[in-house]
């Protein structure tokens, strides 16, 4: 119960921590720091591992993690130019936590399929 007052801040609707939450929060955000893990990777390479994102999602994504600074981007004067993405310290701290809720997410699929198809059963959606 001692941690509720440090969850105001992210329960007010202007609070900044709130929208440090809606930026990480969405799915593109925690795949894309999921796919960077520990190793600097290329736009081309992230674009490769995360399924079903598209060049203007992943530029949008990598560039609110950057201002969030929970990515850096490294450009390497070679010719063409060689851009690099890498989870700066605070973006692998959060790695941790990515990390948990994609194992939490693979440890309780059949759970959480089982769940939605007796929801769907039993719900009817008017058309």
């Amino acid at each position: 119960m001692g941690d509720e007052g440090n969850l105001d801040e992210v329960l007010r609707a202007n609070g900044v921590a709130r929208q440090v939450i809606g930026h990480i929060g969405d799915k593109w955000s925690l795949l894309v720091i999921a796919a960077l893990g520990d190793e600097a990777q290329r736009f081309s390479r992230l674009k490769a591992r995360v399924e079903g994102i598209n060049q203007r999602m992943l530029t949008q994504t990598l560039r609110a993690l950057e201002r969030d600074g929970i990515v850096e981007r490294n450009v390497y004067p070679t010719s063409p130019p060689r851009v690099e993405y890498v989870l700066t310290g605070i973006g692998r701290e959060l790695l941790v936590t990515v990390t948990g809720i994609c194992e939490w997410a693979r440890r309780n699929l059949a759970e959480v399929e089982t769940s939605q198809r007796l929801f769907d059963q039993r719900v009817v959606v008017p058309l």
